[in-house]
């Protein structure tokens, strides 16, 4: 490890040695409070270098280094060392013994004990984490850093013990703690843990709807439906109100898996049991889908039951049926439908230029683009890709092998350049490996030249377009290009 101290006393650090990941941000400076970036860099090279060194000597390199023990200096320090537990523990000792007019908050004890956690030195973590509790330092964070980490490494007993003797420590049993943990633990699909720890902690911490809320939400996100669905009448059970958020989720989830008569069950006794209650948002899951599954008679007939229910259509639920209309090509009952909304936003003109690309009539959505424009609502990046999509093909598709995936502005470029053998020499290899050579991906397309000189492209795009009498692309271009080519473009529309 070259580390020279030259003159100027600044550290001069070698580029290959190791050391230097964990200073790449040593030279922005700090917005909350300004630390001597040499002294930061010396310290945290002397951790790194005599992290294995007895103490004595760690000791004596640390305190013949002059920096201020702050609190914002001792996270840049936590900050430089992200999943190596040893230069932060030991760095944290030397600040107890040495000093002594330094304590640490809550803020510096989870920082130290999410890196710790990283780590996995279970042992060592869950002798810190009782000792912040003694501290008095514990907060909601500390919680969700204890928990996830226990119930990663599969201590589940442990993430009830935590409970427990932070009671003993004064952090009375309290549900919303708790609510915040299993949140923690669902977000990492760790839901069979959460619904663990729920459990055996039943006795101190009654449940409530939150608790059985965000468990079931979390099974639905891991696909485990029968627990779900088992969680959402052991809710009933107890006697609380089935839950609008977790029927909703279960529904979603049915859904996705195409389980489409168990999600009408659950649809159904949402609206027996909370009918009052929902809004257009639940119902729109249950539109959207029939829509995209070409069941629009059944989509209707549930947007009459939703406005006789007195829920207001919004444009969203509105744009699913207009799509289902066209995809079964009622073109006439899907345009009257839309002249009958009195604001029509994005959503509404996605639906048309979407559907019609479905069917095949990719110059009539060029035609709601065009109307979209003139009555003042601006089209989106996804806009463009919809109409190009029309015109020209749907999006690339990647295949399983490595080498080949690449789009066709690959081969578009080599053309454009000349190369016209090479370009045939590429589909005609990746032809007779058996993989499909993806199509064109207009995403990457419009994103390579989102610059200056895509500005001038596509003006020239849309001229050339024009004299082969291509006018619906001249017109999609020639928009993105005045519009949407540049960021600062895009900012300003």
């Amino acid at each position: 490890m070259a580390i020279a101290v030259v003159s100027s006393r600044r550290m001069m650090i070698n580029i290959r040695n190791p050391i230097r990941r964990f200073f790449t941000e040593l030279t922005q400076p700090s917005s909350i409070t300004p630390i001597n970036q040499d002294h930061l860099l010396r310290v945290c090279t002397i951790l790194y270098q005599q992290q294995h060194s007895p103490d004595s000597r760690l000791v004596t390199k640390l305190s013949s280094t002059k920096f201020q023990l702050t609190h914002e200096f001792f996270l840049q320090v936590c900050n430089n060392f992200p999943l190596s537990w040893r230069p932060v523990h030991r760095f944290f000792l030397y600040s107890q013994t040495h000093h002594p007019d330094f304590s640490h908050t809550s803020t510096t004890s989870n920082k130290m004990l999410g890196i710790i956690g990283k780590s996995r030195n279970m042992d060592l973590f869950w002798e810190l984490a009782q000792e912040t509790g003694e501290s008095g330092l514990v907060n909601d964070k500390t919680f969700r850093i204890v928990l996830k980490t226990l119930a990663s490494a599969r201590e589940l007993n442990k993430c009830v013990s935590f409970f427990h003797l932070m009671n003993g420590f004064g952090y009375l049993y309290n549900v919303g703690t708790m609510n915040r943990g299993v949140e923690t633990l669902c977000k990492e699909k760790l839901v069979e843990e959460a619904k663990f720890v729920v459990n055996k902690l039943k006795e101190f911490i009654k449940p409530d709807e939150v608790t059985y809320r965000t468990m079931i939400q979390g099974f639905c996100d891991v696909g485990d439906l029968i627990e779900a669905a088992k969680l959402w009448n052991l809710m009933m059970d107890e006697g609380f109100e089935v839950d609008v958020e977790a029927g909703k989720k279960i529904m979603e989830t049915f859904l996705k898996q195409n389980q489409f008569d168990e999600a009408s069950k659950v649809f159904y006794v949402m609206v027996s049991k909370r009918g009052g209650d929902l809004d257009v948002s639940f119902y729109r899951v249950m539109i959207g889908r029939l829509c995209n599954n070409g069941r629009i008679d059944l989509a209707l007939k549930l947007l009459e039951e939703m406005r006789e229910r007195g829920v207001q259509v919004d444009n969203l639920t509105w744009g699913d049926i207009i799509y289902g209309l066209l995809v079964k090509r009622r073109v006439a009952e899907a345009y009257k439908m839309v002249e009958g909304i009195e604001n029509p936003d994005i959503s509404i003109y996605h639906a048309l230029i979407k559907g019609n690309v479905k069917i095949k009539r990719a110059s009539e959505a060029t035609e709601v683009f065009r109307k979209m424009i003139q009555r003042g609502c601006e089209p989106i990046m996804h806009t463009y890709l919809m109409l190009l999509q029309g015109h020209l093909g749907r999006r690339g598709r990647k295949g399983p092998d490595p080498l080949v995936n690449f789009d066709t502005i690959f081969v578009g470029g080599m053309i454009k350049a000349g190369k016209r053998l090479e370009a045939t020499k590429y589909v005609e290899r990746t032809l007779k490996r058996g993989l499909e050579v993806p199509r064109f991906d207009y995403s990457k397309f419009l994103q390579c030249y989102s610059n200056e000189e895509g500005v001038v492209m596509f003006e020239e795009m849309s001229k050339k377009l024009r004299e082969v009498s291509l006018f619906d692309l001249a017109d999609i271009f020639q928009r993105y290009g005045e519009k949407m080519s540049t960021r600062e473009r895009r900012r300003d529309r």
